[in-house]
């Protein structure tokens, strides 16, 4: 190496002698060498050398060329090196010493770049059919889906049955399957409007928001708890499903819907509810380990949510762009983490959400509540000691690593460390009273290692977690909520050169794709009012084809996650692209979309198998009859239930615990899951109420496909197990709906009959009536040669009957 610089020296010097020629030195150079990674297709790490004002500008970890001063250059130490991790070029031959003496020369004579090399930029997927601008094609849904059909030589199938129509209608809409009543009705009804009212009536139904909350909390990848080891529960989650409910039902706009949810807390005057929307960034996994590196575990929730919300609304994989620009689409690095600034911005903050009805019961006890408290904090001298308690933790989030026993304190504060951490920053003057009253809380319950070895002031500290939780439980508290709001400091965003958080390159300021219209304002709130521009062509294109997705079981775009260059295209993009506009035009509703989904001839068809159809058409494509779904882990548990008439139809609130397998809840760390069930009716509340520990999941909701609520989700996979089967037959949940079936029908004239017309929604047929009726008199003859008596060999065998139902691929399915 010594050898070889000291050549480079003489030959540097000898080159200075005479002016270097980039054309004729230089440029061959980086045509052979460099533009296959940094030229006008790729430019790696966003740096390219067939442009000179971009290559003296430099890539994502600064300028690599520094006109007058060789060694000091990047690209020099890199075509020197003998790192095979950092070396240039990484494949291919190495430069000769001749050309390194070539380029470090003209370096050192001011890496003068002629204009006239350079090239036009050319951007990757620019013509991609899913980035150009929404048309406005004539025609509604069936004329589209005839046309394709007819250009295949395929014709639609016929209309299906009333009753299988409004049991698919209304498993679609509300996700609950129709009564026996319902369904009479309905078949009697002999008037032309007869569907188009049943539309309405589901639409207008409480449950319509909870059915299609359950599709928005996927792609949210909403969960109650914090994921990671520690796993712990997060007792307010829920507040941000309730919002959703809400505007579900309200048929809220979905514009105004996604801006809520992105930068409700910006908006002027925001409202509690508003702000309460923004729980859609909270839901992020959280690492409350004692020893994680906060700024690594702060860079990965900044990372999810990024890569949640490019999903979600724009149907991107933008997440690939972390480490590097996109392979495959016009995603730089560097717009990633614009993208990213838009949300580094931004602070976890817990707020008050009152629910109707608990604002005047807080306030009428708040100042004898306040009294109490005060009193005993000043028994206990508390306001001393918190000045202390709150020194300390300045001093040591301010010198990470100084004190290992005091960063392990502050650390394990675990789901009170970012909200306790905002309000020690805030001027005791400026700060509410809440968080005065909160900061009080948290120094109790965590006093920290300066009072350790204080054994009389620990005495006292239990001594007053006792009276003060005494006191909190009788008084009437407020709902809470997790939100965001913008961080004061507003810190400054730079590329993690790899992808490594340590590794920061240059800064960039927030924004979006080039590839895409321009923001119009800036921050977060000019990205979400962006996000649903009419003239940004992804937002209303992926959202619809998300809706037709759970109508049809796929999308007009098979990769609903994915409508970039390595997605599926789109089956019947004029059809997409006439939903998309529509939906825009009509005030984004999103129930004016689905009825307009759910009354056309295309959704009503039978979906009865046709050999000619699947011979050309497998995956049903073409939509040539409708298709046949699994319900949902949510929709199987919430049917049988409902068979049974023991379903809690209560719309909204907290999460609920049902029983749980034994053994499951001990799977988690350090047998800290608690599972406490839900007593009385609660436990029969539907599947979306369910709690969701992220380590420990509800069995049935993962047996049949449910996600795992770390990344968003936009379309569940369906799989067909054994022990889905050994689920429904076997579990306590199915087993009790089975044996409340039998109890409800019990007095039924035609017991068997209105079995099979309450679970499967139809008439049997002759050979399903003796089938079930010779399984029945089997079973009342084996429980009786077991010594049971007559009445509880009745009933029990009635009882099996009903789980023999409840476990036919007719009731787990929507036709």
């Amino acid at each position: 190496m010594r050898r070889l610089l000291l050549f480079l020296s003489i030959a540097a010097g000898a080159m200075a002698q005479s002016p270097v020629d980039f054309s004729k030195d230089v440029e061959p150079i980086l045509k052979r060498s460099c533009l296959g990674c940094h030229g006008p297709a790729v430019q790696t790490n966003g740096l390219r050398f067939d442009d000179g004002e971009a290559a003296l500008k430099g890539g994502y970890s600064g300028p690599v060329i520094v006109p007058g001063r060789a060694t000091e250059s990047e690209i020099i130490r890199r075509v020197l090196s003998d790192k095979s991790a950092i070396v240039m070029p990484p494949t291919g031959p190495r430069l000769s010493n001749d050309e390194v003496a070539r380029l470090q020369a003209w370096i050192n004579a001011g890496a003068v770049w002629p204009k006239s090399t350079r090239t036009a930029a050319k951007r990757r997927g620019a013509s991609h059919w899913a980035f150009q601008p929404i048309p406005r094609p004539a025609g509604s849904i069936d004329s589209f889906v005839l046309a394709r059909l007819k250009a295949e030589g395929l014709t639609p199938s016929p209309r299906a049955t009333k009753s299988q129509l409004i049991r698919r209608l209304k498993l679609d809409l509300i996700g609950l399957p129709p009564t026996p009543e319902e369904v009479a009705a309905f078949l009697a009804d002999p008037r032309p409007d007869a569907y188009d009212r049943l539309v309405d009536t589901y639409l207008a139904s409480p449950h319509y928001g909870e059915k299609w909350a359950r599709q928005w909390l996927d792609l949210a990848r909403y969960a109650d708890s914090d994921g990671y080891e520690k796993d712990q529960v997060r007792p307010h989650a829920w507040r941000y499903r309730q919002w959703v409910i809400n505007a579900l039902n309200a048929d809220m706009p979905f514009d105004q819907f996604t801006i809520e949810q992105i930068a409700g807390d910006l908006l002027p005057n925001a409202t509690t509810d508003q702000k309460v929307a923004t729980g859609f960034h909270r839901n992020v996994l959280v690492n409350r380990e004692a020893g994680v590196d906060r700024a690594e575990a702060r860079f990965e929730q900044i990372i999810n949510r990024t890569n949640t919300v490019t999903t979600t609304w724009l149907g991107l994989t933008a997440g690939c762009a972390q480490c590097h620009d996109h392979k495959f689409d016009p995603i730089s690095q560097k717009e990633y983490y614009q993208l990213f600034a838009l949300f580094n911005g931004a602070d976890d903050v817990d707020i008050d959400a009152p629910l109707n009805g608990e604002m005047g019961p807080f306030l009428r006890a708040l100042p004898a509540y306040r009294q109490q408290r005060q009193a005993l904090l000043d028994e206990y001298k508390i306001p001393g000691l918190l000045a202390s308690w709150e020194d300390k933790m300045r001093e040591t989030w301010a010198n990470p690593g100084k004190d290992p026993e005091f960063d392990f304190w502050v650390t394990s504060m675990s789901a009170m460390f970012d909200h306790a951490k905002r309000i020690v920053h805030t001027p005791t003057a400026k700060r509410t009273q809440r968080e005065q009253d909160r900061l009080f809380t948290y120094f109790v319950n965590n006093p920290g290692p300066q009072f350790k070895n204080n054994k009389e002031l620990s005495e006292k500290f239990k001594e007053l977690r006792t009276k003060l939780q005494k006191l909190d439980g009788d008084f009437p508290a407020l709902t809470q909520a997790y939100t965001i709001a913008a961080d004061p400091n507003n810190p400054i965003t730079k590329i993690a050169v790899r992808g490594d958080y340590k590794n920061l390159g240059i800064p960039v300021e927030p924004g979006t794709l080039s590839i895409l219209p321009p923001m119009r304002e800036p921050g977060r709130l000019g990205f979400a009012r962006w996000l649903v521009a009419k003239d940004n062509p992804l937002t209303a294109r992926v959202t619809v084809n998300r809706y037709w997705q759970e109508f049809f079981g796929r999308g007009l775009v098979k990769t609903s996650e994915d409508v970039g260059t390595q997605g599926d295209k789109p089956s019947h993009p004029e059809l997409l692209d006439h939903l998309a506009a529509s939906f825009m035009d009509g005030g984004w509703s999103m129930k004016k979309l689905h009825r307009e989904i759910v009354t056309s001839t295309t959704y009503q068809q039978s979906s009865n198998y046709r050999p000619e159809v699947a011979e050309k058409d497998s995956d049903n494509m073409l939509l040539a009859r409708q298709s046949r779904l699994r319900l949902s882990a949510e929709q199987i548990r919430d049917a049988a239930l409902y068979s049974g008439d023991i379903l809690d139809l209560e719309v909204g609130g907290k999460s609920i615990k049902p029983p749980l397998p034994k053994g499951v809840a001990e799977l988690g760390y350090g047998n800290s899951v608690k599972w406490a069930e839900s007593p009385g009716k609660d436990r029969y509340r539907r599947g979306l109420y369910i709690h969701y520990q992220r380590t420990t999941p509800y069995p049935l909701l993962v047996n049949f496909d449910a996600p795992d609520s770390n990344v968003s989700c936009s379309r569940r996979r369906a799989s067909n197990t054994p022990l889905q089967a050994l689920n429904l037959l076997n579990d306590p949940v199915f087993l009790e709906a089975a044996h409340a079936l039998a109890a409800r029908t019990a007095n039924a004239p035609a017991r068997l009959q209105s079995m099979f017309e309450i679970v499967i929604g139809r008439t049997p047929s002759d050979s399903e009536k003796q089938s079930l009726a010779r399984y029945l008199d089997k079973q009342i003859t084996i429980l009786k040669s077991e010594g049971r008596a007559p009445e509880k060999a009745d009933a029990e065998a009635w009882a099996g009957v009903a789980r023999v139902l409840l476990n036919t691929d007719e009731f787990i399915n929507r036709n």
